[in-house]
């Protein structure tokens, strides 16, 4: 290894005579060191733990809307045909949704895509979430056509504290309070019946709306763009005001945003994580409120992604190749740290340094505000938003034969 040397910025570094083990080699080790020293910073640091509160009584009422067999059968699922949509819950009164899982069986290769997540609160018209299933829960964003096999959109298997996927099980642990009723509709803008629709909705009912009054409502919202590279000789390498960056949400009134799931699918070779996150609160245009340093950054990675990884807060949950081309899925939750914004939020991204790559960007931003809100960027309609087949380069183990 001597001789390696590694360069960003003008740091560098290298390896002399003696081997020095990299972040890779020793991830074994230190991933369960930083868990155990975070979750000691949490207990001692803040004299409390993930336990705190479940030894505490309430006056409130748990309940479940499901796709159960109410005859007392087995027929566990909803039908959802095609061009139709479903009511799963209809709630009246105060509470708070503490979980919500599914699963799905249908026959479209497409489905994560053409099935619409919407959520409404406190008997608004307007949604204040209106995500593709697949996309809310952080999967579904590449293609896979396996010979013999699975032909559609993949399912990615990952988890956080928010969010878990596992195979085609879809969970979320978001709180949603509301105060006058909520309910949460799912359709289905495909050409095929999807047959079985397994779901729970896990809640809370409370006596009295005082409960939430000073809670944000949950928010969350879809994005799709092909990115436009501006040349150097129109950008002059700098960006300040963001005008041309990638937009997760854009938001008035009061409320904190709490996470990104985006996905990156690079159509040319070559790093695109050099683009900056930049926050503009409160009206603020001349310059971002919060600016980063990088995309991999925001994730609260460094020096490009090495491999896929999983965290309470922070993952790289898709890997695609590795000269940077086809998907690659990454996701931030503000857990701890919250943007906070009073009047206003647009919260942007960098495609590239200064803006000077064309890629394929979809995402979703969660957030909670004070209702009523803003109109939701329109969804654009299902044939708009199908991926692409996307293309897989994979190393082979012998060349083949001439």
């Amino acid at each position: 290894m001597a001789g390696f040397l590694r360069q960003r910025g003008g740091v560098a570094w290298g390896e002399g005579r003696g081997k020095v083990p990299t972040l890779m080699e020793e991830g074994i080790m230190i991933r369960p060191l930083a868990v155990l020293l975070c979750f000691s910073a949490f207990v001692f640091g803040q004299q409390s733990s993930p336990l705190d509160g479940l030894a505490n009584l309430s006056d409130a009422v748990s309940r479940r809307a499901s796709s159960a067999d109410h005859s007392g059968g087995n027929a566990d699922w909803v039908e959802v045909k095609a061009k139709s949509t479903v009511t799963l819950a209809e709630i009246a009164g105060a509470g708070s949704i503490r979980h919500i899982w599914f699963t799905i069986n249908s026959p479209s290769p497409f489905h994560l895509r053409e099935m619409v997540l919407r959520m409404y609160w406190d008997g608004e018209t307007d949604p204040s979430v209106e995500v593709p299933i697949g996309d809310f829960f952080g999967t579904g964003f590449e293609y896979e056509d396996v010979p013999g096999g699975h032909r559609g959109q993949k399912y990615q298997s990952w988890w956080s504290l928010p969010i878990t996927v596992q195979d085609r099980a879809l969970n979320c642990y978001f709180e949603m309070p509301f105060a006058k009723g909520a309910r949460i509709t799912l359709s289905n803008d495909g050409t095929e019946d999807v047959p079985n629709l397994y779901y729970h909705v896990d809640y809370q009912e409370y006596r009295d709306g005082q409960v939430v009054a000073d809670k944000g409502r949950f928010h969350a919202q879809w994005r799709h763009e092909l990115t436009r590279a501006v040349p150097e000789s129109e950008s002059g390498g700098k960006n300040v005001e963001g005008r041309k960056n990638y937009v997760f949400m854009d938001a008035r009134g009061k409320g904190q945003y709490v996470g990104t799931i985006l996905n990156v699918f690079g159509r040319s070779t070559g790093w695109w994580g050099e683009g900056d996150d930049m926050f503009f609160v409160d009206g603020e245009s001349a310059h971002a409120t919060i600016n980063g340093t990088g995309m991999e950054d925001y994730f609260n990675n460094a020096w490009m992604f090495q491999k896929e990884f999983n965290y309470p807060y922070i993952g790289y949950s898709q890997q695609g190749n590795r000269d940077w081309t086809g998907s690659h899925t990454m996701y931030r939750f503000h857990i701890e740290d919250p943007i906070y914004f009073q009047k206003s939020l647009r919260a942007t991204i960098e495609h590239g340094h200064a803006d000077d790559r064309e890629d394929d960007y979809t995402s979703v931003a969660f957030w909670y505000q004070t209702e009523p809100h803003q109109k939701l960027y329109p969804l654009p309609p299902v044939n708009e938003r199908m991926p692409k087949a996307f293309w897989k380069i994979q190393k082979l183990d012998k060349n083949l034969p001439n």
